[in-house]
């Protein structure tokens, strides 16, 4: 597995024109010949499988923009994925696929603004990004469900450094399991602290304790902050597992077989802090002026995912 996880990024609209190459394409296999060829920089459709293209968004010049893109699953039977895989244009940061058990907006849409909207009803982190290709593959016969007629919403946040205006999208590919092959179900972990507020010029720290599934085996871990983060680290009470002081690279912790299990049943996680500027900052979206405390995982076996906020596991 490489490059497993990414960052996370959280409403005027602005909806642009259609590009939804999933209306035949969402198909759990043999993909329908109509479907239109991807661009020659956009992967290519699975040959068993599936693939949400997003609609395409203008980055003005200088700009950090977040937009999201809305779609649904419109395959014949709810599969399994094995891999995930994305490719980004340039000018992206990172993408965040969720999911929801309603629609979030009109399908084959993108507007600006986040997938997690006002915290209401909240979807389920399902992938991540961070770089311009990535991809997401399981441990053999584990895999993430994907049942018919899922609605899917694509978080995309975007750093324009350039001094024009830049066109995007983004490709995200899931590769099935053959029909009728069983596997264990897998889903993410992941946490979400609230309570960072550092003064100016100092330094600061945040942290989470965070109850875990029992029987949860871990093939997969990561933390995420913002440019002020010096330190993130996750411990099993006393035990550390996993630790990255590179707040843009902080690399993926992978765990073969037998995996990972948390001893105590608790994900300690912290992140500490450097505020060098003169404002005070606290949890926001953006990674220039806000920060962020996380850690994401994913593990089997699931029957849904865990979002915990602080130190607080959300129903889902």
């Amino acid at each position: 597995m490489k490059k497993l996880l990414g960052a996370l990024g959280f409403i005027a609209l602005a909806a642009c024109g259609s590009n939804d190459n999933n209306g035949t394409a969402d198909a759990p296999a043999g993909l329908d010949a109509a479907v239109d060829a991807p661009a020659s920089n956009d992967l290519p459709v699975p040959t068993n499988g599936f693939q949400f293209k997003s609609a395409e968004a203008t980055i003005g010049a200088g700009k950090e923009e977040t937009w999201r893109y809305f779609t649904t699953f419109k395959g014949t039977a709810d599969v399994g994925v094995k891999r995930w895989q994305s490719r980004m244009t340039p000018g992206s940061h990172h993408l965040i696929m969720y999911f929801s058990n309603s629609p979030l907006g009109p399908d084959g849409t993108v507007q600006k603004g986040s997938c997690t909207g006002n915290g209401v009803n909240l979807p389920v982190w399902t992938y991540s990004a961070q770089n311009i290709d990535n991809e997401a593959l399981m441990p053999a016969g584990v895999g993430m469900t994907v049942p018919v007629g899922q609605n899917v919403c694509i978080e995309m946040h975007y750093l324009n450094a350039t001094d024009q205006d830049l066109k995007v999208h983004v490709t995200v590919n899931g590769e099935t399991y053959a029909p009728g092959t069983p596997y264990e179900k897998a889903a993410a972990y992941v946490t979400y602290n609230t309570q960072i507020n550092l003064p100016p010029n100092s330094t600061g720290s945040a942290q989470g304790s965070c109850d875990v599934p029992a029987g949860a085996k871990f093939f997969a871990l990561s933390t995420h902050v913002h440019k002020q983060g010096t330190l993130t680290q996750v411990h099993d009470a006393a035990a550390k597992v996993f630790e990255a002081t590179d707040w843009e690279h902080p690399g993926v912790k992978d765990f073969g077989a037998p995996f990972f299990s948390f001893a105590s049943g608790k994900l300690n996680y912290r992140c500490e802090y450097n505020n060098t500027t003169n404002n005070t900052i606290r949890t926001g979206s953006s990674a220039l002026t806000d920060e962020m405390c996380m850690a994401v995982g994913y593990f089997f076996p699931a029957d849904k995912a865990v979002f915990c906020i602080n130190s607080n596991v959300l129903p889902i």
